[in-house]
């Protein structure tokens, strides 16, 4: 039977293999040096939320190139402690290039005139106010950095090292370490905390949408959309366009 798939996605596909083979051999900060400076010069881009875990992979490409453009969504409902938390390792590490991504103010006002849609209806809301100004920043872009890791569990036990969304190349070069390594990477470069993990958030995102983890909780997750059957925001999708959901509902 002939194959369904255009020719775009097939030469996606052999686009995924060919970087894959090219970081054969390399651990992370190669991998990302490889794929940033010596692939895709000028054409990737870093996605990160300057969350809890996200210090490794910036200061990973502060030394390769501090230059990367940073893509960072302000969804307009962060916590005031990632926006000074970004600032912080902004001046810390050297990035020169960070990019502020805010949601349409004509999507906002069609979807989320009073800002309570995140109560009514939250896979909206991360629609409108975070993959909606992504996937518009990432247009001149064939490829951006995932800071996900497998250690998260769920659909993300098995995530790639490289994948495919949206049309671009994705790359995880974390995607093999653990909660201590990251701790561990840390420390050895002096790298600072998120205020709130100190608060028992060890994942951060929206303020209405996130809340502290109880001491002993295993899911580093379980305090993102807390007792909903949602666990992604939607900018993490699968190949066929559905988001992906970490935990059992």
């Amino acid at each position: 039977m002939a194959s369904l798939k255009s020719e775009y996605r097939l030469a996606l596909e052999a686009g995924a293999q060919a970087l894959e083979a090219a970081l054969s051999g390399l651990d992370a900060r190669g991998a990302l040096k490889r794929c940033l400076t010596d692939i895709f010069p000028g054409e990737s881009c870093i996605v990160s939320s300057f969350g809890t875990e996200s210090a490794v992979i910036l200061h990973m490409a502060a030394e390769v190139a501090p230059d990367v453009p940073v893509l960072f969504i302000d969804t307009g409902k962060l916590f005031s402690e990632t926006l000074r938390y970004r600032d912080a390792l902004r001046d810390r590490l050297g990035l020169t290039n960070i990019q502020t991504l805010s949601p349409s103010p004509h999507d906002l006002a069609a979807d989320d005139p009073d800002g309570t849609l995140h109560a009514r209806n939250p896979d909206l809301c991360c629609h409108v106010r975070k993959t909606l100004p992504l996937i518009r920043a990432l247009r001149p872009y064939k490829v951006w950095v995932s800071g996900r890791k497998r250690y998260h569990g769920g659909e993300r036990a098995r995530i790639p090292r490289v994948e495919i969304q949206d049309g671009k190349l994705k790359l995880n070069p974390l995607v093999e370490w653990s909660a201590d390594d990251l701790r561990a990477y840390g420390r050895d470069h002096a790298l600072p905390d998120h205020p709130l993990l100190a608060r028992n958030y060890p994942s951060v995102g929206c303020v209405p949408c996130t809340a502290p983890v109880a001491a002993d909780e295993s899911d580093p997750r379980a305090g993102r959309w807390a007792g909903q059957d949602k666990t992604e925001c939607g900018i993490h999708i699968g190949a066929d366009g559905q988001v992906r959901r970490s935990r059992a509902g």
